[in-house]
C-alpha cells in the first residue's frame, strides 16, 4: 500500500476522532431515542459556549420522560448561571409526583439562592424533626429548669427564597421555652406539666418569616439545674461583705491618718514650747540688765520653780506607791 494512502487514512481517523470528541454524536442519538429533539448544531454551540452537553441533555431527557414541560434553553441558562440542573429537575419531578405546584423558575431561583431545592421538596412531603440542645430557664422561685425540644417542621416552598433557616427556628423556640419557664411561680409546675411549654411556644407563631412551617413542638427531656436564686443571694452577700470590708479599711486608714496628723501637731507644739522655754533665760537676763526686775524678784522665781519641782517629785512617788500596792 502506498505511503500516501496510509497518511490519508491516518489523517481521516484523527479527524473522525476530533469530530466525535467535539460533537457529542452519541448523546444526540440518545436524545433522539428518548424522543427529545435536540439539534446537533445546538450541541456544538454548547461546546463553544463551554457548556457540558451531558449536564443539560441528560436532565432534559429525564424531565421529558417524567412529563415535565421544560426547554433546553431554560436548562442551559440555569447551567450558565451556576445552578445545578440535575438537582432542579429531580426536585421538579419529586414535586410533580407529590402534586406540589412548583414552577421551573421558582425551583431555579431556590437553587441559585443556595438552598437544596430537592431536600426542600422532600421535606414538604416528609417533615423533618429538628432537635434543640438543652435550653435553660429560671422559674420565679429561682430554680433552673433545662428542657430539650423536638421541632417537627415542613418546608414552605413559597418562603424558601428570603426565609430564615433552621437556626432562627431553634433560637425562637429557645426564647419561647425560656420565657415560659420564667413566667411560672414554681418550677414544680413545669415538671408536672411539660406539655404546657410546647403549647405556649406553639401558639406564638414562631414560623413567621421562616422557610418552614412548624407542625409540632414536643418536649423530649426536662431536668432540674442549679438553684440560681440561692447562688445570686450568695454572690450578693459576698459582694456586700467585700463592700463592708472595703469601707472598714477606708475608715481605719482615715483614723490612722488623723492620728498621724495629731501626732505631728503635738510634736510641732512641743517644738514651739521648747523654743519658748529656750527664750525664757534670755528674757530674764535682758530684764535684769534693763532693771525691769530685781535680784530678789529673780530669787523668788527660782524658789517657786524649786517648790514646783518638789511637788512634782512627791506626786510621782505617790503614784508609784499606788501602782505597787
Amino acid at each position: 500500500m502506498d505511503i500516501t494512502v496510509l497518511i490519508l487514512i491516518g489523517l481521516g481517523i484523527i479527524l473522525l476522532g476530533v469530530f466525535f470528541t467535539f460533537v457529542p454524536v452519541m448523546l444526540w442519538i440518545s436524545a433522539l431515542a428518548a424522543g427529545v429533539r435536540v439539534s446537533i448544531f445546538t450541541l456544538v454551540g454548547m461546546r463553544l459556549r463551554r457548556v457540558i452537553p451531558s449536564r443539560v441533555v441528560n436532565p432534559l431527557i429525564k424531565a421529558k420522560k417524567a412529563g415535565l414541560e421544560v426547554t433546553i434553553n431554560q436548562l442551559e441558562s440555569h447551567y450558565l448561571a451556576g445552578g445545578n440542573v440535575d438537582r432542579v429537575i429531580n426536585a421538579l419531578i419529586a414535586a410533580h409526583r407529590a402534586n406540589i405546584d412548583l414552577s421551573f423558575e421558582r425551583c431555579a431561583a431556590i437553587d441559585l439562592a443556595g438552598r437544596d431545592v430537592l431536600e426542600a421538596v422532600q421535606m414538604s412531603v416528609n417533615p423533618k424533626v429538628i432537635e434543640t440542645p438543652f435550653i435553660a430557664g429560671v422559674a420565679m422561685d429561682g430554680i433552673e429548669v433545662k428542657a430539650k425540644a423536638r421541632i417537627t417542621v415542613r418546608a414552605n416552598i413559597d418562603r424558601l427564597v428570603g426565609g430564615a433557616g433552621e437556626d432562627t427556628v431553634i433560637a425562637r423556640v429557645g426564647e419561647g421555652i425560656v420565657s415560659t419557664i420564667g413566667s411560672q411561680i414554681d418550677h414544680k409546675k413545669v415538671l408536672e406539666n411539660p406539655d404546657m411549654i410546647s403549647q405556649t411556644v406553639l401558639s406564638k407563631g414562631l414560623d413567621s418569616g421562616t422557610a418552614f412551617e412548624i407542625l409540632s413542638i414536643d418536649i423530649a427531656d426536662i431536668d432540674i439545674g442549679k438553684n440560681i436564686g440561692a447562688v445570686l443571694q450568695t454572690d450578693q452577700a459576698e459582694a456586700d461583705k467585700n463592700i463592708a470590708q472595703a469601707k472598714a479599711e477606708e475608715r481605719r486608714a482615715m483614723a490612722v491618718a488623723q492620728e498621724q496628723e495629731m501626732r505631728a501637731r503635738v510634736e510641732e507644739m512641743r517644738a514651739k514650747v521648747v523654743e519658748a522655754e529656750a527664750e525664757v533665760p534670755l528674757a530674764m537676763a535682758e530684764a535684769l540688765r534693763s532693771g525691769n526686775i530685781g535680784v530678789m524678784d529673780y530669787m523668788n522665781i527660782k524658789n517657786i520653780d524649786a517648790d514646783t519641782d518638789m511637788r512634782d517629785s512627791f506626786g510621782k512617788l505617790t503614784k508609784d506607791d499606788d501602782e505597787d500596792q
